[in-house]
């Protein structure tokens, strides 16, 4: 059997991947039960579960001419004879203790001959087939990302039957995609690094079913290959994991490129092993599929082991170091300069979000600097609607958004004035915690309001938010998508800090359109993003989380708990959940990243990135509070360490720009051309930095239940607990990290978990010092008081 350590040492002494050490993966399965059958029908459970879909498994030869498949051959059982040629296969077949699944490895050599460019397959056809059923690969493809596409390229322009048309349908860019019309060829081809996990799934409502397969990123042979393929009648459906990937295009941001790829040649006693995991599972839905993929993700590649790189507390200094000196005064007004250019914009990556952390410094002069910002914004950036403009440029000039020749009028994006209220709110909320109500200004209150009063009015009007909005009269442009997926976090906070009930009833109501409409029924949220179409993305996913834990917050109500679970799932799709293997050389490869946690941008915009746009997402941290469940916790912890993975440090250069600053791109796939892979783009954007500022203050450092078992650490150091009782612990604090750290504790009891934690809790939180290469042991209590051993 090929193991993981040996599966990466052939590629990295290929030059296909980093010479990097990862530990082989831990087995997960356990031996078939004897009853099963004897040694030539160990199999037979594995393809007794795949027929409960009317699905079976066969393995093929796949002859090409380039990338042009000319002949494909059936293994007949376990033997496979043609001409001169004679290949063998051989089965390892273990049960997944407590679920119903399969872990499979299959060798497949080639005992006689030689075979030119060829390639092996696994393929798992479904009879039976409907195009109803809801396909995922995470990251990329979500409902078979069969809709309707525009274009054929990078953020295509909408065609006039969009606007102001609330019939017209959701729209994508021109993705890897099953066929809407049936008169086409119904194809996926992808290499398993356009993935967030190596994997494919789908849910069938006819047979109340979900099925999931997961391999490995690759095998001796280089990257993998996933493609799904429909019949002509659409009646039947083939999965296929292929070693290695041979495609004809490759997908880039929103076109196709001839791929490149190549099949091997063979020569007798060449073998390849590829291992997958099967489950087939009971779903009375698409939560079901979500939630079952969350919880196996990691099923296959094993359990991720983050590295301590930076502490929290030092990516905070470096970031809010990084936006002091951005600030600046221009003929439009005075903001923290957002992205690389002297131009503004509300939201989404920049405005009203940086601001934030900068508040949390309770510093007179950040305070002063922040108040110039929000009167700007209140007083120029705001329309008659109550709807804010997106966008102005330097010299005071507001910008469309979206534009059509046929609608000259300005348009905004709904997701940044979701962004605007939500943090809004969160910057009145911050001032009067830290005893600064005083600096409160009625007009930042009465532009808070007014877009309250504009998203409750469009509710009522539309029954939806719409993705584009005209902010002089409110009206709704384009309509359709997930773009106001924040929108109702932001009326709840609203609605508790006016004491509006009204805002909340259609916070609820809308939220619950969000996820009946996109979540349960498309499996998808999309559309947040201003340089793409209606595109699946990540934002929404988390906006919508933010939502649905800000609900629970304010209604105590069990069933946004339930949804935020749910949409917890969803955002899991879109999080790296292994490590990556990137080519011996490039950036990250030289640095030894460990990538697990990037964060999928959308089905346009094809890589990853460190962090969530733009948010410290610690309603994952929240959601782990309420539930106990850790996977909630690893998710968040994942996606804080590979940010600073890609933080730009002494010994550790990413952007070739300040120490601390950070970009947007992590780049497993050849989306952007496979030089691209593991590159890092030598720039900076001031979104990621935002990130990783908000991470440090919003996540505690350290999460522990004195007397309770209960221990988690998201800071870059180690911990461990010396011994305890029922009332305090005792724990010694590590730092391996050449930077001092200051390490946030949250100490409390199961019942104090069960209130929701307000959004300013984190200020309260007491630091522990840790130096640089040393340590320090501290007693903590239940009631989260610390005390620091000498």
């Amino acid at each position: 059997m090929l193991n993981r350590r040996n599966y990466l040492s052939l590629l990295a002494a290929a030059g296909v991947g980093a010479k990097i050490a990862l530990k082989p993966t831990p087995s997960l399965a356990q031996p078939i039960p004897p009853e099963v059958g004897g040694a030539d029908d160990q199999t037979a459970g594995l393809f007794r579960s795949i027929r409960e879909l009317h699905g079976s498994l066969r393995v093929l030869t796949r002859k090409y001419e380039g990338t042009t498949l000319r002949q494909t051959q059936k293994f007949d059982g376990d033997t496979l004879i043609d001409d001169q040629q004679r290949w063998q296969l051989a089965w390892e077949t273990r049960r997944i203790p407590g679920r119903q699944g399969w872990d499979v490895t299959l060798t497949c050599t080639l005992e006689q001959g030689e075979a030119e460019q060829t390639a092996i397959s696994i393929d798992f056809p479904f009879k039976k087939w409907e195009t109803v059923n809801y396909v995922m690969i995470p990251g990329i493809v979500y409902n078979g990302n069969r809709y309707r596409t525009i274009g054929n390229g990078y953020n295509p322009d909408y065609p006039a039957d969009m606007y102001y048309n609330p019939r017209a349908s959701l729209v994508t860019s021109n993705n890897p995609r099953l066929a809407l019309d049936t008169s086409e060829s119904s194809q996926i081809e992808l290499e398993t690094c356009a993935t967030a996990a190596p994997s494919m799934s789908f849910f069938s409502p006819r047979f109340k079913k979900g099925w999931i397969v997961l391999t490995e990123q690759g095998t001796r042979l280089g990257n993998s290959g996933l493609s799904i393929e429909e019949s002509a009648s659409r009646e039947s459906c083939d999965f296929r994991i292929s070693a290695p990937v041979v495609r004809r295009l490759a997908a880039g941001f929103g076109d196709f490129r001839p791929s490149g790829d190549s099949a091997p040649n063979w020569s007798a006693g060449d073998a390849v092993s590829i291992r997958f995991q099967v489950f087939t599972f009971d779903a009375d839905g698409i939560p079901a599929l979500l939630q079952e993929f969350m919880d196996v993700r990691k099923s296959l590649t094993g359990a991720t082991v983050p590295r301590n790189l930076l502490p929290m507390s030092k990516l905070a200094e470096l970031g809010t170091d990084i936006c002091r000196a951005n600030f600046t005064e221009t003929k439009a007004g005075k903001y923290y300069l957002p992205e690389n250019s002297k131009d503004f914009q509300l939201g989404w990556v920049s405005g009203m979000i940086n601001t934030y952390p900068m508040l949390a410094l309770n510093d007179e002069t950040e305070r002063s600097r922040v108040a110039e910002e929000l009167d700007f914004i209140c007083s120029r950036m705001q329309g008659r609607s109550g709807f804010f403009f997106g966008y102005i440029s330097s010299d005071g000039e507001i910008r469309s958004e979206k534009s059509h020749p046929d609608f000259p009028a300005v348009q905004a994006m709904v997701r940044k004035n979701g962004d605007v209220l939500f943090w809004l709110i969160k910057h009145l909320m911050i001032l009067r915690v830290q005893g600064h109500g005083e600096t409160v200004k009625e007009t930042w209150e009465s532009a808070a309001r007014d877009l309250a009063a504009a998203f409750t009015r469009t509710w009522r009007e539309c029954g939806e938010f719409g993705q584009y909005i005209v902010p002089e009269t409110g009206g709704i442009a384009v309509y359709n998508s997930t773009a106001g997926a924040i929108a109702p976090a932001g009326l709840a906070l609203a609605a508790e800090y006016f004491r509006r009930p009204d805002w909340l009833a259609v916070a609820e109501e809308s939220a619950e359109f969000y996820y009946e409409r996109d979540v349960k029924s498309r499996g998808f949220t999309g559309g947040a993003c201003a340089d793409i179409s209606q595109d699946a993305d990540s934002e929404t996913s988390f906006g919508l989380l933010e939502t649905f834990m800000a609900l629970y917050q304010y209604t105590g109500k069990s069933a946004w708990l339930d949804r935020a679970k749910v949409q917890a799932a969803l955002c899991s799709s879109w999080t790296l959940a292994y490590d990556p293997l990137f080519p011996a050389g490039s950036d990250i490869a030289r640095l030894g990243g460990r990538m697990a946690g990037a964060v999928w941008a959308s089905s346009q915009n094809k890589h990853a990135a460190p962090g969530v746009c733009t948010s410290s997402a610690d309603h994952l941290f929240k959601l782990y509070r309420a539930t106990g469940q850790k996977k909630y916790a690893e998710l968040i912890r994942d996606i804080q360490h590979a940010h600073a993975e890609a933080v730009n440090m002494p010994g550790h250069i990413t952007t070739d720009n300040l120490i601390g600053s950070s970009m947007e791109r992590i780049q497993p796939s050849d989306a952007e051309g496979k030089d691209s892979i593991g590159e890092f783009i030598r720039t900076r954007n001031s979104w990621t930095e935002t990130d990783g500022i908000l991470m440090a203050l919003e996540l505690p450092g350290i999460y522990v239940r004195p007397g309770e078992d209960v221990l988690f650490t998201f800071d870059h150091v180690g911990v461990e607990r010396i011994h305890g009782n029922g009332r305090s612990t005792v724990l010694r604090l590590t730092n391996e990290t050449p930077y001092a750290a200051q390490v946030s504790v949250l100490a409390e009891t199961a019942r104090q978990s069960a209130r929701p934690l307000g959004y300013t809790a984190f200020l309260g939180w007491p630091r522990v010092e840790v130096p640089a290469g040393g340590e320090a042991t501290v007693s903590v209590t239940s009631n989260g008081k610390v005390t620091r051993h000498a």
